[in-house]
């Protein structure tokens, strides 16, 4: 899979879809919602897949979602009910930083 910055992918199982921010230098990197391979955003999806209970925690639009071991950043475009993986490892949602204080 080849994640590349700005390439699309979408979701095999839910509406998710997502735009790469950051990626992998890893070419056997495996970007996963619900438990599945994304498809590129034009490919043709994958029928028959079922959403996986471990990976239904859902992404919401606009969010970032991170993968902190290989640096790999995505930016939700459609929320869906499935969550983002990363070879099996669940992408946690990046936090805003705190802005100083102005007093």
């Amino acid at each position: 899979m080849d994640l590349k910055p700005g390439s699309r992918w979408k979701s095999a199982v839910c509406s998710a879809e997502v735009i790469v921010v950051r990626a992998t230098k890893d070419a056997a990197a495996r970007l996963e919602c619900g438990g599945h391979e994304m498809n590129a955003a034009g490919a043709s999806p994958t029928p028959g897949g079922t959403l996986s209970p471990d990976f239904s925690g859902g992404v919401q639009v606009g969010k970032r979602y991170v993968d902190a071991d290989s640096g790999v950043e995505m930016l939700c475009t459609k929320a869906g009910q499935g969550s983002l993986s990363l070879n099996g490892r669940l992408l946690t949602l990046k936090e805003a930083k705190a802005l100083p204080s102005s007093d």
